[in-house]
This record gives C-alpha cells, sequence and structure tokens, in this order.
C-alpha cells in the first residue's frame, strides 16, 4: 500500500481506511450498533455501505439517548472556495440525523481557521464564501428552528469564553504533536482548535447544564477532536462523540475531492454542460476496448462514476448491486453510466440551485449573531 497522508488541511494518496481506525484509535461502526439505529429509522444507506464507518463514542450517547437524554449535533464547513459535492455528502447525513433524532444543530462556519491556514485567502474573501456556502446548507433543507449557523468571527462574543477554556487546557507542545506545526507557524494556528472545540460545548453553555454532543465529519477531522475530547472532562462537558465518514474521492481517481482541482470535483453551482464534462472525463474501471469490456468485465470497485452512485447518487442498494453486477459481468459499459449519473447529478443541481436562489431570503432564519 502507497503511503497517504489524512490530517484537517491535506489529504493525499489511496486512503487506507481500515488503517486509520487503527491509527486514530476510533471504533468501528458494526451491525450491532446499525441495529440500534434501526429501533428509530431505517439506517441511512451511507451507514449500511459503511461510508459513515467509525465512531467515538456513538454507543454510550445511544445509550443515553434510550434513557431520555437527548443530544445535539455539530458540524462545520471551512470556507475557503464555493460548495462541492465532498461538502454536501456529510450534510446530507447530518440532516438525515436531525429528522430521525429530533437534534438541535449547530453548524460552524471557520472563516478563522481558513484566514489562518490559507496564505493566499483574504478574511473578506473567507467571509464571502462562508455567506455562498451557507446557501448551500440552508438549500438542503435543514429545519430552520432547529440549525443554527454562525461564522466564528461574527459569533465570536459567544464563541470566545469557551474556547478560551479550552486553550487553557492544551499545552503547544501536544498541538505540535498533534498537528506537525512548526516554529515558522503563525500563533493562530496554535490556537485555532480551542475555536474548533468551543461548538462542542456550545449547546451546554446554552442550556446551562451538560448535553451530549455528537459531531459527524469527516475522519479527516479527528486529531482536532481527539484535543477537544481530552479537554472536555477538565471543564464539566461530556467527552464529545464522534461519528466519521470516508471522503468522497476525486472524480480523477485517488485523493478526495479538491477545491484547487476543479476538474476533480462537481460544484453545486456547476451547469449541466459542465457536469458532463467533468464526468465524461471521469477516471472509470473500464477495460481498453468495449470488446475486452464485454468479454472480461469492468472493475467497479476502482471506478469513480460507481463510487459517486454508491456515496450519494443511488440510495436503493438492490439497484446499486444491479450496477455492480452487470459492470463486472460486462453487461454494462462505461458510457451507460457516465450518462445515467450525469442525469442524477444534474437532477439533483437543478432543485438544489432552485432551493439555493430561495436560501437567499432566509438566512436570517438561520444565522446566530452575537
Amino acid at each position: 500500500m502507497a503511503e497517504f497522508t489524512v490530517t484537517p488541511w491535506e489529504v493525499t494518496g489511496e486512503i487506507d481506511y481500515e488503517e486509520l481506525v487503527e491509527r486514530f484509535g476510533t471504533s468501528r461502526i458494526d451491525e450491532n450498533l446499525i441495529n440500534r439505529i434501526s429501533k428509530y429509522a431505517e439506517p441511512h444507506f451511507m451507514l449500511r455501505r459503511g461510508i459513515f464507518y467509525s465512531h467515538r463514542d456513538f454507543d454510550r450517547t445511544l445509550s443515553d439517548y434510550e434513557k431520555g437524554k437527548p443530544f445535539y449535533l455539530y458540524t462545520g464547513r471551512g470556507p475557503s472556495g464555493m460548495t462541492h459535492l465532498g461538502h454536501i455528502m456529510p450534510w446530507l447525513f447530518t440532516k438525515w440525523m436531525q429528522d430521525v433524532f429530533d437534534a438541535e444543530l449547530y453548524f460552524q462556519i471557520t472563516d478563522d481557521e481558513k484566514f489562518l491556514f490559507k496564505d493566499e485567502l483574504t478574511l473578506e474573501k473567507a467571509r464571502e464564501y462562508a455567506y455562498e456556502n451557507i446557501l448551500d446548507i440552508i438549500a438542503l433543507g435543514f429545519d430552520p428552528k432547529k440549525t443554527h449557523i454562525f461564522l466564528d468571527t461574527e459569533y465570536i462574543h459567544n464563541l470566545y469564553p469557551i474556547a478560551l477554556r479550552v486553550a487553557k487546557r492544551i499545552t503547544f507542545s501536544t498541538v505540535r504533536a498533534v498537528f506537525g506545526l512548526q516554529n515558522s507557524s503563525n500563533i493562530g494556528k496554535i490556537f485555532y482548535t480551542g475555536m474548533q472545540s468551543a461548538p462542542a460545548f456550545l449547546g451546554s453553555e446554552l442550556s446551562g447544564e451538560p448535553i451530549n454532543c455528537v459531531v459527524p465529519c469527516g475522519i479527516d477531522q479527528d486529531p482536532h477532536f481527539r484535543v477537544t475530547r481530552d479537554v472536555a472532562p477538565f471543564l464539566g462537558y461530556p467527552k464529545t462523540t464522534m461519528i466519521y465518514c470516508k471522503l468522497l474521492p476525486s472524480l480523477l481517481g485517488g485523493d478526495k475531492m479538491s477545491s484547487s482541482v476543479p476538474e476533480s470535483t462537481i460544484y453545486t453551482t456547476d451547469t449541466p454542460k459542465q457536469v458532463k464534462k467533468k464526468i465524461g472525463k471521469a477516471f472509470t474501471g473500464g477495460a481498453v476496448s468495449v470488446e475486452e469490456q464485454r468479454k472480461n468485465g469492468g472493475n467497479p470497485d476502482v471506478c469513480m462514476v460507481y463510487h459517486y452512485l454508491r456515496y450519494i447518487f443511488e440510495p436503493d442498494d438492490e439497484k446499486l448491486k444491479k450496477v455492480y453486477d452487470e459492470c463486472m459481468a460486462g453487461e454494462r459499459l462505461c458510457g451507460q453510466c457516465k450518462m445515467e449519473l450525469t442525469g442524477k447529478i444534474n437532477r439533483f443541481l437543478e432543485k438544489h440551485q432552485e432551493k439555493r436562489e430561495e436560501a437567499k431570503e432566509m438566512l436570517e432564519d438561520f444565522i446566530l449573531r452575537d
């Protein structure tokens, strides 16, 4: 297996997700945990397919929930560009969690983080991206009465006291070891984990009592939350519960989608023509010729078109299995799959873009301000 890197700021190489479970020390989401979730709803296809695949203490939080103790959700977005499907994927699951468990959601927009970690990004541009990203969040249909979106720089009056208490418990040596920071790193980077930890305790602060916090997010964010969980008991909060997903891969294969490589990703604002062009160039598991593929079959396990169906755009397990089996048997060619995926994405984006326009009139229903 080739080397790969997974950090909150860099993901490269072909990721071995099972190795990450061992490396980070998370727990696998197993059949027993999925069966417990099924008491409340049909498990989301991202759970059934192992896309959301590991956790920290979700079993404990479910036990508390069964005893009548609610939890709230926390997730976020770092606004360094426009929203793409890699961002949308865990948000769809988060919405399902909100609907099933009737949970409050705190949605952190980390304009400060992106300003600190991206040399070329101004604070003003990060704020501009933030409000563009918020339109996509609202467009997904989150409950406006239970969804609270905030920019770190605009909600700082409420976040900063929590972040300070967190920061006082974290040493520089810990931050340097966990994140690989150097003496040349700006001091904002050193402090930043305090800010990302704050929403994990915000629900407890606002309610005046300790409440479990569940964070659905990509596995690349685990380093932040290992530190958050270590600090929690010292501050009188429950340890943050994590539920981690795999990262939507690049259309070109390998790494996750990246805003820095536009052809590797599909944005929520892309046109039907742009989507068709990008899917047309996607990496597939097809053979070098139609004849060879008919004879020997394709390889859906390495095919990005199949993965996009699996991760987001084909929720029906039987239909997905049919695609897989037909590809393996040589009964289905890449052109057919590309055409079907293009249609599914464009139908999704057509509706999403309509809702995105409507969201411009709904911002104040969702945004928390000091």
